[in-house]
C-alpha cells in the first residue's frame, strides 16, 4: 500500500498521520459566502480537506422517491433541488482552498460534475455509499489516475470488490475504502469499526471511516484501529435548517476532535519496543535493579553469591551479568548496600 501524494505536501498513507476531512457537503445552504465561512473555520479547526458534493436533482433522484424517514419524508427530489451547489462556485471554491493551503475535493455525482472537477486540477475524488454501485460514475473517476474514496455504508464485500475491481480496470490503483454507517445520525452501537482492519486486510487498500454519529466517540476509536481517513460532517450551527447541520460538528467541536486525534496518534507510538524513552530515563537508572554488596567487601576477596543482593537503584551490573563476576576478584572495596559496577571486579 503505497502513499497516496496529495498538494500541500499532504500524504495519506499507513504510517502518516490521519487526513481529517471537514465534509461541509450541502451545508453551504446555497450561500456563497456560508461555503467560504465554512472553509475558514475548517481550517482554523485543524481540518486537512474541505469536501463538498456536487448533484443536480434531475440526475440524482426520480421526482417519485418516497421520502426518508429522517427527513420527515418530506418531497426527495424538492429537498435535493434545493440542496444544489451552484456549480459556477467549484472553480472558485477551488482557488480559494488552494489560497489556504487546505485540500479542496467534492463527491462528483455525474459525469458533468466530473468534468468539471477534471478541469479545475482536483486531486481527490470521493463516490458517496449510495453511489458505489454505479460502476459506470466509478468508471469515469478512475479514468482520471487520482486518487479515489470509496464510502463503504450498506456494502457487501461484493460491492465492495466489484467497485474496487472497476478501479484497477481502468488503472488506477490509489484507492481508498472508509467505512460508514449510512443512517442521519447514525448509532454508535452498529458503527462495526473492525471494519477498517478488516478491509485493509482484504483488499490490501488504506482503509478510514466515515462517521456519522453525534460525538467524537467513534473517530477516535477509529483511530486505533488505524483509521487514516476520516470525514466528518461539518457546519457552522446544528440549528441551521438543512437535513446535515443537526448531526454535523460545528467549528469547537470539530477543533477539540482533531486536537485528540493529534493526541491519540502520539499515545499510538510505531509499535516498537527499543527499550526507555528518554524520559523516562531517571526511573530506567534508579528504579531497576542491579547487583548490590550485602556486606563490606575488601579488594582482593573472591565475590561469591552470598556476598550480593538484586535490589534497586538499576546504577550497577545487570541481574543476567550475574555469572560473569561470580568468583571473580574484588579491585576494589565495596561498601556495603552500593551496587557493584564492572570496574570494581
Amino acid at each position: 500500500m503505497k502513499d497516496i501524494k496529495l498538494n500541500f505536501n499532504y500524504s495519506i498513507g499507513n504510517n502518516k498521520p490521519c487526513f481529517i476531512i471537514a465534509e461541509i457537503g450541502s451545508n453551504h445552504d446555497n450561500s456563497y459566502i456560508k461555503a467560504i465561512k465554512l472553509i475558514n473555520k475548517a481550517k482554523e479547526a485543524g481540518a486537512d480537506a474541505v469536501k463538498f458534493q456536487i448533484f443536480s436533482a434531475d440526475k440524482h433522484y426520480s421526482k417519485y422517491t418516497p421520502g426518508f424517514k429522517y427527513l420527515k419524508k418530506r418531497n426527495t427530489y424538492n429537498l435535493i433541488k434545493k440542496l444544489e451547489i451552484d456549480r459556477n462556485w467549484i472553480k472558485k471554491l477551488k482557488t480559494y482552498c488552494d489560497k489556504k493551503k487546505i485540500i479542496f475535493f467534492a463527491s462528483p455525482c455525474d459525469l458533468e460534475a466530473i468534468k468539471i472537477l477534471k478541469n479545475i486540477n482536483t486531486k481527490l475524488y470521493k463516490v458517496a455509499s449510495f453511489d458505489i454501485t454505479d460502476l459506470n460514475l466509478i468508471k469515469n473517476i478512475a479514468k482520471l489516475k487520482k486518487p479515489i474514496i470509496l464510502s463503504t455504508g450498506m456494502c457487501s464485500e461484493t460491492d465492495i470488490s466489484d467497485a474496487i475491481k472497476t478501479c484497477k480496470k481502468y488503472g488506477n490503483n490509489k484507492i481508498i475504502l472508509l467505512q460508514c454507517t449510512s443512517l442521519y445520525p447514525a448509532p454508535k452501537v452498529i458503527s462495526n469499526l473492525n471494519s477498517i482492519k478488516t478491509m485493509r486486510d482484504k483488499f490490501q487498500v488504506i482503509t478510514g471511516y466515515s462517521d456519522h454519529t453525534l460525538d467524537e466517540d467513534a473517530a477516535l476509536i477509529s483511530i486505533c484501529l488505524g483509521s487514516k481517513v476520516l470525514e466528518k460532517h461539518f457546519t457552522l450551527s446544528k440549528k441551521l435548517k438543512g437535513p446535515d447541520h443537526k448531526f454535523a460538528c460545528e467549528p469547537q467541536e470539530f477543533k477539540k476532535m482533531v486536537n485528540k486525534i493529534r493526541l491519540f496518534e502520539k499515545m499510538m507510538g510505531d509499535g516498537k519496543k527499543k527499550g526507555p524513552n528518554k524520559l523516562e530515563i531517571e526511573m530506567f537508572k534508579k528504579g531497576r535493579r542491579s547487583i548490590h554488596a550485602v556486606r563490606n567487601i575488601k579488594k582482593g576477596e573472591i565475590l561469591k553469591f552470598k556476598d550480593i543482593i538484586i535490589k534497586r537503584p538499576g546504577l550497577g551490573i545487570k541481574p543476567k551479568d550475574l555469572t560473569k563476576i561470580l568468583n571473580k576478584k574484588v579491585k576494589k572495596n565495596i561498601l556495603k548496600d552500593k551496587w557493584i559496577t564492572k570496574d570494581m571486579i
